[in-house]
């Protein structure tokens, strides 16, 4: 069976930096990590290499930097790894995104299981999985959090339904989006470390890939930002003077005010 795992670059840091023309998030590459919710869907893959063999892919689009990032998830147990990164890519909303993903997933070769992330804990859209696999034109399944099975041509889940916990099937090959309960991620051991230095990677850009450069990137995304703002939060402190009631009577006005 062969896995391939989607990786996305965020921000270690609550701070989210924006370019102030295109409106788009700006990654450099410093302070980044794995997206948490990909490190698990990394793990969940590994998990079942070990079981039932076969391989693992991990897949990521973004700047050169994110070959650091591709590094840990080999080091964590993947196999293989391709970066896709150009210039023509950067500014990519989630449509534009899943496109050149789709185009680096099909030139990587036949797969059986896609894994992803919920979502990315920087942009919290939860569309890039369900966009690919529509892409690619295969069955997904979102908020999985326990596969149950992967036999007889199927795989079997448990996932958050609208009304609960529910059981769902699709046909392989399949895209799963994983939440945070599937699993808990390893840390890199020092054989997983040194193995991923000479693990077979490969970088592709535009030109090795079957993708039309209007479609991709920036030019590529009709999702346009028009506006973006850092919410101000201003704080004063008021002290409450007299008699507990008379307190009491104030914080009653000042939460009136609030609300008001």
């Amino acid at each position: 069976m062969r896995i391939v795992v989607c990786i996305k670059q965020v921000p270690s840091t609550n701070e989210v930096r924006l370019d102030p023309e295109t409106h788009t998030i700006l990654r450099d590459g410093r302070q980044s990590v794995v997206n948490p919710f990909d490190a698990h869907a990394i793990e969940e893959a590994v998990r079942w290499k070990e079981a039932r063999g076969g391989s693992v892919l991990a897949v990521s689009m973004g700047i050169p930097a994110v070959e650091e990032l591709l590094r840990d998830a080999l080091a964590r147990g993947a196999d293989e790894a391709v970066l896709l990164t150009d210039r023509a890519f950067a500014g990519a909303d989630t449509l534009a995104t899943s496109r050149t993903l789709a185009a680096g997933i099909r030139r990587a070769g036949p797969f059986d299981l896609i894994l992803c992330g919920k979502m990315a804990v920087d942009g919290d859209t939860a569309q890039i999985g369900p966009e690919l696999a529509e892409q690619l034109g295969i069955p997904h399944l979102t908020d999985v959090d326990a596969i149950l099975s992967v036999e007889e041509g199927r795989v079997t889940v448990s996932r958050r339904g609208e009304n609960g916990p529910e059981t769902a099937q699709a046909a392989l090959p399949a895209l799963l989006t994983l939440t945070r309960e599937i699993n808990v991620p390893r840390m890199p051991d020092l054989t997983g470390v040194r193995r991923s230095l000479t693990a077979p990677f490969v970088r592709w850009g535009a030109d090795d890939l079957d993708v039309d450069p209007a479609r991709c990137g920036l030019k590529g995304s009709p999702t346009q930002v028009v506006r973006t703002f850092v919410p101000r939060r201003e704080r004063e402190t008021v002290f409450l003077e007299g008699a507990p009631a008379q307190q009491a009577a104030q914080m009653l006005e000042i939460v009136r005010e609030v609300l008001s």
